[in-house]
């Protein structure tokens, strides 16, 4: 995609994702930070921790223009999202402040009122879900092939996705 950098950026809180019990934004910021260590090109912001509240993409979005003026932002979502897309927080403004870049993790289908509004990227697909590797964690199986050692290292040391753990 010709990208300088690329930036995750974890929710506090994900306004789609409120039924389940996910690591703290610091926990996955933490884990993010220890994926990425050896690549000058990947950062992961605190952005949406140092708000607070539920993480929004419009509002992170705003803000990062405030922060990098100038800079022209491509947002990357996976097709699972799409479908819901005109559920999150003000859709419009959203397509105007960056190109959604498309990922393909399934196959979902684009809304017709959005057909022509993504960029879909070939990218090669895992066989391997975060929901898989948090339920092969709660059922004490390893998951040291699918993750980096130092996160599997993390996420055990934490206690993370076990049951009753934030």
């Amino acid at each position: 995609m010709g990208w300088d950098q690329i930036i995750y950026v974890p929710a506090w809180r994900q306004p789609f994702k409120t039924d389940r019990q996910a690591a703290s934004g610091y926990h996955r910021f933490a884990m993010i930070a220890l994926a990425i260590r050896d690549n000058d090109v990947l950062f992961v912001s605190p952005i949406e921790l140092e708000r607070g509240g539920t993480s929004y993409s419009i509002d992170t979005l705003e803000a990062m223009r405030q922060r990098y003026p100038g800079a022209s932002f491509d947002w990357v979502i996976g097709d699972d999202n799409v479908a819901q897309f005109l559920e999150w927080k003000d859709p419009a403004r959203l397509l105007e402040l960056a190109r959604f870049v498309v990922l393909s993790r399934g196959g979902a289908t684009v809304p017709e009122s959005l057909a022509g509004r993504f960029v879909f990227a070939e990218n090669a697909t895992v066989p391997i879900s975060a929901t898989e590797i948090r339920r092969r964690v709660r059922a004490g199986e390893p998951i040291e092939s699918l993750v980096d050692p130092l996160v599997s290292r993390y996420i055990h040391h934490h206690r993370l996705y076990r049951e009753g753990h934030s």
